[in-house]
This record gives C-alpha cells, sequence and structure tokens, in this order.
C-alpha cells in the first residue's frame, strides 16, 4: 500500500454501553472501520442511532466499554489524557455540532488558539500564526468579524468559526459533526467545497486530509468516497 493510501484510522470491535433507568443501553455494537488518507467518509443514520458518540469515540475524545481505536499509527487507549491532546496537537480537527467556542475569546482568538497550543508551532512568530488564522477566517468568509465575540455571531457564523479553527493547521485528520446544520444553502455549499478541497488538493508536504463526517444530509453524503450506515449501533 503506497502512502497516499494508508491508513490514518482505525477502529475495531467498538462497543459503548450506559446505564439507564431501565438497565444497560447499547449504543454502539461492534463496529469495526478504517480510513485513509485524503478518504471522505460519510456517516448517515437517523437521530439516536449513535453517530455523535462513534465520532467522538473515532476522535478519542471519548473512551469506548470495549474495543480498539488506533489513531495515525497511535492505540489511543494506551494514552493518557495529555497524551490524546498530544496526539491530536494540529493533526486532528474537529467541527462539533454544538460549536464549542470560548466565549471570552474574539472569532480570531478562538482560530488562533490551537495554533498557540501546538508545540511545533513554538518557533514561529506570532506575525506568521496570526497571519493563517486570518487566512482560516477568510475561507469562511469571516474575515470582517473576526473582532466579534461568539454572543455577537450568529449561529451560522459560529459554525463558519468552528470550521475556520478545525482546519486552520490542516489537520491529517478532520472529524464534522453536521458541519453544515446551521447554514443556508449557499453557504454551506460553500464550506463544504472547503472541507473536500482539504482532501482533494495536497498541502506544501503532499498532505490530504481524511474527511469523517456525520450528516442527515443524503446528497451532501452523496459527495464523499464512502457512506457508512448505522443504524441501532451498528454499520451496515
Amino acid at each position: 500500500m503506497d502512502a497516499s493510501s494508508s491508513s490514518v484510522l482505525e477502529a475495531r470491535d467498538l462497543q459503548q454501553r450506559i446505564a439507564g433507568p431501565s438497565g444497560v443501553l447499547d449504543i454502539l455494537r461492534g463496529v469495526s472501520l478504517s480510513v485513509h488518507t485524503g478518504e471522505t467518509v460519510a456517516i448517515l443514520g437517523a437521530s439516536g442511532s449513535g453517530k455523535s458518540t462513534l465520532l467522538g469515540l473515532l476522535a478519542g475524545l471519548d473512551a469506548p466499554s470495549a474495543g480498539e481505536v488506533r489513531l495515525l499509527g497511535q492505540t489511543i487507549s494506551e494514552l493518557d489524557e495529555d497524551g490524546r491532546a498530544a496526539l491530536r496537537a494540529g493533526r486532528v480537527g474537529f467541527v462539533f455540532q454544538s460549536f464549542q467556542l470560548l466565549p471570552a475569546l474574539t472569532a480570531f482568538e478562538n482560530v488562533l488558539l490551537p495554533l498557540e497550543l501546538n508545540p511545533e508551532h513554538e518557533a514561529r512568530s506570532q506575525t506568521e500564526i496570526s497571519a493563517w488564522a486570518r487566512d482560516a477566517l477568510k475561507r469562511v468568509g469571516l474575515s470582517e468579524r473576526e473582532a466579534h465575540y461568539p454572543h455577537q455571531l450568529s449561529g451560522g457564523e459560529q459554525q463558519r468559526v468552528a470550521i475556520a479553527r478545525a482546519i486552520v493547521d490542516r489537520p491529517a485528520v478532520l472529524f464534522a459533526d453536521e458541519p453544515t446544520g446551521n447554514l443556508d444553502g449557499q453557504t454551506g455549499s460553500r464550506i463544504i467545497e472547503l472541507l473536500f478541497s482539504l482532501a482533494r488538493q495536497p498541502d506544501d508536504h503532499g498532505q490530504r486530509t481524511a474527511l469523517i463526517l456525520v450528516t442527515h444530509d443524503a446528497d451532501l453524503a452523496q459527495q464523499c468516497d464512502r457512506i457508512l450506515h448505522i443504524q441501532d449501533g451498528v454499520l451496515a
């Protein structure tokens, strides 16, 4: 297998159970998958089918009840919280359905933050990484809103800031949970074009981003290389 098709994500027999008032609830049951560099994968399923839970496990944001996830060559369960954070820094982007912007930071500062936290950029000047953050905001059409705080932005604008933050460091893997859910049709199309361009156009180092997205939009899913259907916690 050549480098362009190398695996960046592997999940084996993932299970997720939670205790509920009527007993143990199986959210995910024996999910296995593999994603390669530059591949675009859509996860489709009804509400409550386990899509967002699966995305969080694949990104190492949560731990499974059983099973294993290997992300960028590392088995996530073998890392502590700091180790998982170090693995994600600059290499994994995540667009949350709830945005998760920091309310005390401006749009620009929210996008700049992952660059400042990435130790690989310690030798870079503030001017250089600030230019990257401004370019990311420009790419999502928010150059004029960089000084605004999240509460001063609409839901769609907050979503675009979250996307700018996720792509600013050109991650190797990008997870997106309903990335166009709060956007109008025209803006959503623009954002999807941007996300897919990361997968299809190599960066200066020949790196293409693997895109894994959760969506209810069947038309969006059809644009991906592969569609995975999840029902009752099982991939079909």
